[in-house]
């Protein structure tokens, strides 16, 4: 396994708040969503935008929507033929309309 770069303290300050804006991020888009305040469609245009919400795991933005949980959004990802592993940048146009006829 290689080592990690050697980073100055100054370069690894840095790293470190620029991973925690995009967690910050990446958690207002969720709680947004199970607010409802941002629905679906609107993430995923936001996601064409914004490469820190395109980061987000699909398998997140679904357990995060009002009324679905852990397991119906697995069940759902198994059913669309999208990986666990998938984020919103990944998906293609087919997979994002079928998610969104799904859950919208």
């Amino acid at each position: 396994m290689p080592t990690p770069p050697k980073l100055t303290d100054e370069q690894r300050r840095a790293a470190l708040e620029k991973a925690a804006i995009a967690r910050r991020v990446r958690a207002e888009m969720k709680a947004r969503l199970k607010m409802g305040s941002l629905t679906l469609g609107e993430l995923l245009e936001q996601a064409d935008e914004d490469p820190i919400v395109a980061k987000i795991k699909v398998l997140a933005v679904l357990e995060s929507l009002p009324g679905v949980g852990k397991v119906t959004a697995r069940r759902k990802m198994e059913e669309l033929n999208i990986a666990e592993s998938r984020r919103l940048s990944g998906l293609g146009p087919q997979q994002r309309e079928k998610v969104l006829k799904e859950f919208s």
